[in-house]
């Protein structure tokens, strides 16, 4: 009996996966994706009860990705290895897209494009920078840090060394909201005015800071009472 369940899990298995190649993850339920996934996780048996579990406690296979590891093993009874498969999924998004869409050059018009893949994923707030030259070659993008953005505790003194180090001649800011609120608050705009004038003593204009949110953003340079922040 053990022997024909699992011959009835490697036949569903097989089918699943001639319907990945065949059409991708197009036309399946949230279920149907996450139940896929876990076979890499956990073999030789059905997943997709498990599946089901987590999207009833979760609600969406993007807030099951959003949880730590040791909860989907305390609370899922998954292994290790199945707990990071899981978690790896934003990582592997965040890294495809930086990979695919790396831009050589970045100016006030692609800058959300180049630093989006840097917030895929985040459950925390970041704060991510991008660097150019003169003549707009993209030097550095990366994130700086993790944790509030304020003009006390935002890290000048890091984004100004980076820009030294690399002679850069601008630099684009960008953090992010997990409460996917994508206004800039009262402290995002002084905090990007400290940054500008620390910048601009030096020599590097900021370009601009533009606030993400896993849907959308905003580009404080847009604000037209605060334009007159950014030099280029």
């Amino acid at each position: 009996m053990a022997e024909k369940k699992e011959n009835v899990h490697a036949g569903h298995r097989r089918r699943m996966r001639k319907r990945f190649i065949g059409q991708g993850f197009q036309g399946m339920e949230q279920h149907e994706v996450l139940e896929m996934l876990l076979y890499y996780g956990i073999p030789r048996k059905d997943t997709n009860l498990t599946a089901h579990r987590l999207l009833d406690r979760y609600g969406s296979f993007a807030k099951v990705c959003d949880t730590p590891v040791d909860v989907l093993q305390r609370d899922f009874g998954l292994t290790e290895a199945a707990a990071v498969l899981i978690k790896m999924v934003p990582e592997l998004a965040r890294v495809y897209a930086e990979t695919k869409f790396s831009k050589p050059y970045i100016d006030k018009d692609t800058a959300v494009e180049v630093l989006r893949p840097k917030f895929i994923g985040a459950t925390v707030e970041k704060v991510a920078i991008a660097l150019s030259d003169a003549n707009d070659r993209l030097i550095l993008c990366d994130v700086v840090a993790e944790g509030s953005l304020s003009a006390t505790e935002s890290p000048v003194r890091k984004i100004v060394d980076l820009a030294l180090r690399h002679n850069a001649k601008y630099v684009y800011l960008a953090h992010n909201h997990p409460s996917e609120l994508c206004a800039p608050s009262r402290q995002d705009l002084e905090t990007t005015r400290v940054i500008s004038e620390t910048l601009n003593s030096i020599g590097v204009m900021l370009v601009d800071h533009i606030v993400f949110t896993s849907t959308d953003h905003f580009s404080i340079r847009s604000y037209k009472h605060f334009a007159k922040v950014f030099v280029k």
